[in-house]
């Protein structure tokens, strides 16, 4: 059993049963400190992860667009258009590839999923430049140690993008949220808004949030009335980018066609 927080440590308290998978029983805990909602120690993930992206996820295409507006419109107005930035936790593909199109020289990386439409362009295993901001789509509901991943991107970048829904308060049962993913098993970690402002405070960062999905980990201090903005107007503001930067996608093409010596 759970019966302390994977993100702040303080005591938890159990709250439902739910079945995964068709066959598992899990037991689900609170954390009162930090709101944090987690399910007991997930013993299903192997079984749960012999499909790494599941078949249920049909938002999978038109959410990478979705992210590609809010990273491209963000990347332009606070950050060095011409870094170098990292998706963790990429899946196939599709983001880094849309990214690269748009013109910002982004890498991937997955070590559950084969990266399938951005070859060639993986995350080095040694390297020596900084990534001025790292995505983390869809992942930290995933993970089984968040603040021991969490210290692992920091080292990486200290600018961190990323999506997952706030659990609603009070807390649903499993029939009432879709979130938690019963049909596939992989989501064992839920957060509140609270939960990320004590991370926040933990290791010394700004917190940014549209309210629901889309969150920023910073030392960038922004008004975060920006922030909402920025990403609420990121399909209008992205087409414009576009303009403004040189697509990668033929220069992608002729690197990867050119032999190494």
């Amino acid at each position: 059993m759970s019966n302390t927080c994977r993100v702040c440590n303080e005591l938890v308290e159990a709250i439902f049963s739910a079945v995964l998978l068709q066959k598992y029983s899990a037991q689900f805990f609170k954390c009162n400190h930090c709101g944090y909602v987690q399910t007991e120690r997930p013993y299903w993930l192997e079984d749960a992860y012999q499909v790494s992206i599941n078949d249920t996820d049909t938002g999978i295409i038109k959410r990478s667009f979705w992210h590609r507006n809010i990273t491209s419109t963000l990347i332009y107005f606070l950050f060095n258009n011409k870094s170098k930035f990292l998706d963790y936790a990429g899946g196939y593909g599709v983001f880094v590839r849309l990214m690269r199109d748009v013109g910002f020289d982004f890498f991937w990386q997955d070590k559950h999923t084969e990266n399938l439409f951005a070859r060639g362009f993986e995350l080095p295993e040694s390297y020596n430049f900084e990534f001025e901001l790292l995505t983390c789509f869809e992942a930290f509901e995933h993970f089984v140690e968040p603040m021991n991943e969490l210290e692992k991107l920091l080292t990486i970048s200290q600018n961190i993008l990323l999506s997952t829904e706030f659990i609603p308060e009070p807390t649903p049962s499993p029939d009432e949220w879709w979130y938690y993913g019963l049909g596939h098993g992989q989501h064992i970690g839920f957060f509140q808004k609270k939960t990320f402002e004590f991370i926040a405070k933990k290791y010394d960062l700004f917190f940014y949030t549209n309210g629901q999905n889309i969150h920023f980990l910073s030392k960038k201090k922004i008004f975060p009335s920006f922030f909402k903005i920025m990403t609420k107007a990121s399909k209008f503001i992205t087409p414009l980018v576009q303009r403004q930067q040189n697509s990668l996608t033929w220069i992608d093409s002729e690197k990867l066609n050119t032999p190494v010596s």
